[in-house]
């Protein structure tokens, strides 16, 4: 027996009296169609079993059907919450999509554009690493949304690291604390700047002494150097940048002979897998990062799909997971 025949846009068309190109508008692009005709066509599409193709779409759009999520460190944990969120919602769009590891450099990330730019129809730019000035000169010609960062004019899925890092600063000076130091990330990162803002702002208004120091590669192996200059400065809460960093000073702490947390306390951000596992466990702040993964590719397909729609910013809220490694501040 042979299989029977695929309906297709004309054979719609035809059962509809209507012409192919209003069938393959009531898919592509309804809004362009009367809400009785394309209900009247979608209900003898559904009757005939057809389904739109959509490369031919994609074709006939001059779309491609596929985004690209461009990551500084494919390899930390933080950004696995951010690739599966939007992945999921990529994938429920029925969108191709595409990873790319940029190497902690906005250098990178502008030849990522340059190297996709035919091959996509929008980036989705988690923790970016170029400035402000090049990130909007790339969305004149791009589309774009961010995670992660804030950039006038542009859509944005944001935890609210600003937030989270004065839930820090209470949760310190509640045990006692009168100074803290935080071991910075890269200088070109938007997550460090907002962070040491929400930081030293808020010490002051509690009398804490804060000092930054680094940067530092925001990866374990930087924890050392961390911790030694931490050591050097002499407060009692060292906050770290990340989570990776914060375990690295973890290790160097230990094998300098001192007690977290009774000589010293440790703080990290973004709560990724195994900060509960070190010794000790990691008082770490936490946000919805694979939301802001699935929105920055909603915000991402209303550009897109909808030009001229307002810019949206979303903040996600964060919050503070308090462990082992904070205590009451040495006497």
């Amino acid at each position: 027996m042979s299989p029977a025949k695929r309906s297709t846009v004309y054979d719609v068309a035809r059962e509809a009296g209507v012409a192919a190109s209003t069938v393959s508008r009531a898919f592509s692009n309804p809004r362009r169609v009367g809400a009785a005709t394309r209900e009247h066509v979608l209900a003898v599409a559904a009757r005939l079993g057809y389904r739109p193709n959509p490369l031919a779409g994609a074709l006939q759009s001059g779309r491609t059907a596929t985004i690209a999520l461009l990551v500084p460190d494919i390899t930390n944990p933080h950004f696995f919450g951010t690739i599966r969120g939007a992945e999921r919602r990529a994938k429920a769009s029925g969108l191709t999509f595409i990873l790319s590891n940029t190497e902690e450099s906005g250098d990178n990330e502008q030849r990522q554009f340059e190297r996709l730019e035919r091959s996509v129809d929008g980036f989705v730019l988690a923790a970016g690493r170029m400035s402000d000035e090049t990130t909007k000169d790339l969305a004149r010609e791009h589309n774009l949304a961010l995670v992660n960062r804030r950039v006038d004019g542009l859509p944005a899925a944001i935890v609210d690291d600003g937030a989270g890092s004065r839930q820090i600063v209470e949760h310190l000076a509640s045990l006692g604390h009168r100074s803290l130091v935080y071991l910075s990330g890269p200088k070109e990162s938007w997550h460090a700047a907002e962070r040491w803002r929400a930081l030293s702002t808020t010490a002051a208004a509690r009398g804490l002494r804060a000092t930054r120091l680094g940067p530092f590669s925001p990866r374990m192996e930087s924890g050392a150097a961390a911790a030694d200059a931490a050591l050097v400065d002499g407060a009692s809460a060292l906050v770290a940048h990340n989570d990776l960093l914060a375990i690295g000073v973890l290790r160097r702490l230990a094998e300098r002979g001192l007690n977290v947390p009774r000589d010293r306390s440790v703080v990290g951000y973004d709560d990724i897998f195994g900060a509960d596992l070190c010794v000790p466990a990691l008082t770490t702040l936490a946000g919805p990062h694979e939301e802001a993964g699935r929105m920055a590719v909603e915000l991402l397909l209303e550009r897109v799909t909808l030009p001229g729609t307002p810019t949206r910013q979303v903040v996600l809220p964060a919050h503070l997971v308090v462990r082992d490694s904070t205590g009451p501040a040495p006497e």
